[in-house]
């Protein structure tokens, strides 16, 4: 009888310590555990119309300014890639919070555009669903509803990111560069768990947009400022489709970081392929959105970690 007692009891204590862990687990954030707490159903409840007003301030936007979609994917990226999709390129300096901007490290500064865009989405937001939507979900839905209206992929949206309320600037520091060499450009993707399929895959955003010519191949010609603007695709440069891959194979890449993937030494057995294989065909787009959702599950914060901020420039303990 004392057996079967001790027995009951230290199954109980094992019953509480599980469920104990799990309470932790779910209150807790997964910053640093790709996509763990995040549902493509997440705000169906709370915030049903969130994808929709979204796609109606960027349509809006676009009538005015053609690159937005283009300018509006890369700051998900550039997001993603510092600390995880958590947000944090969208704060602005905050001396009072101790909060350095990431927007004027070297890959942002002058370069990183759409923040007006993104304002504009989360006062929609906020005059819908008070306190609901974060910014890193914004983003995230954004850089998706970009792509499809530029004639891309459209895909499945994880949602359920909280925003952070800090930046890293050194981390920022170290995004890629337009002139790193492949081997570099293959170990900052590899530290976020991306291979080189979603290197060469993602890089394919630049199918559509701008760039400044100073960051290109041939650099900027006779009387060009260093910040004129550059087609990505002489040809359909508002539209998403594979043309880019056909570009690199004809090296006609605006990019030194794109035209790599083909002409550095360990390109035939890594990225070559890929390339060709992408120019060929529309596997490109299931490509792309498979990488898009790898890439915007790095260390997003859930749970109880971080905030929903109600303006995305300032941490909602800083009035504004």
């Amino acid at each position: 009888m004392a057996a079967s007692f001790r027995l009951s009891l230290a199954a109980r204590c094992s019953l509480l310590l599980t469920a104990a862990l799990l309470v932790l687990l779910l209150s807790h954030g997964a910053h640093g555990h790709g996509g763990a707490g995040l549902s493509s159903s997440f705000y169906d409840g709370s915030c049903p119309g969130t994808r929709d007003i979204i796609r109606r301030v960027i349509q809006d936007a676009r009538v005015a300014d053609a690159r937005i979609p283009a300018s509006l994917i890369r700051l998900h990226f550039h997001d993603c890639f510092v600390n995880g999709c958590d947000g944090s390129l969208l704060l602005d300096d905050d001396p009072q919070a101790a909060i350095m901007t990431e927007k004027n490290v070297p890959a942002n500064d002058r370069s990183a555009r759409g923040f007006g865009v993104v304002d504009n989405i989360k006062r929609a937001l906020e005059n819908a669903c008070p306190g609901i939507v974060s910014c890193a979900d914004i983003l995230a839905l954004a850089a998706e509803i970009s792509v499809e209206l530029a004639g891309g992929p459209s895909w499945t949206v994880p949602l359920g990111r909280r925003d952070s309320t800090t930046t890293n600037i050194e981390s920022a520091k170290n995004l890629p560069s337009p002139f790193d060499p492949l081997e570099r450009l293959q170990e900052k993707f590899k530290n976020l768990g991306l291979d080189d399929t979603d290197l060469v895959a993602l890089q394919g955003a630049h199918t559509f947009g701008r760039a400044q010519c100073q960051f290109t191949q041939r650099n900027c010609t006779a009387g060009q400022s260093e910040g004129a603007l550059v087609n990505l695709d002489g040809v359909t440069p508002d539209v998403f489709d594979n043309k880019y891959y056909g570009n690199l194979l004809r090296g006609r890449a605006q990019l030194p970081s794109d035209q790599v993937m083909l002409s550095d030494p360990v390109a035939a057995r890594t990225t070559a392929p890929i390339v060709r294989r992408f120019s060929g065909n529309q596997d490109f787009f299931r490509n792309f959105a498979t990488s898009m959702v790898k890439m915007g599950n790095i260390s997003p914060l859930t749970g109880r970690d971080g905030e929903i901020r109600k303006n995305c420039r300032r941490v909602n303990k800083t009035p504004y």
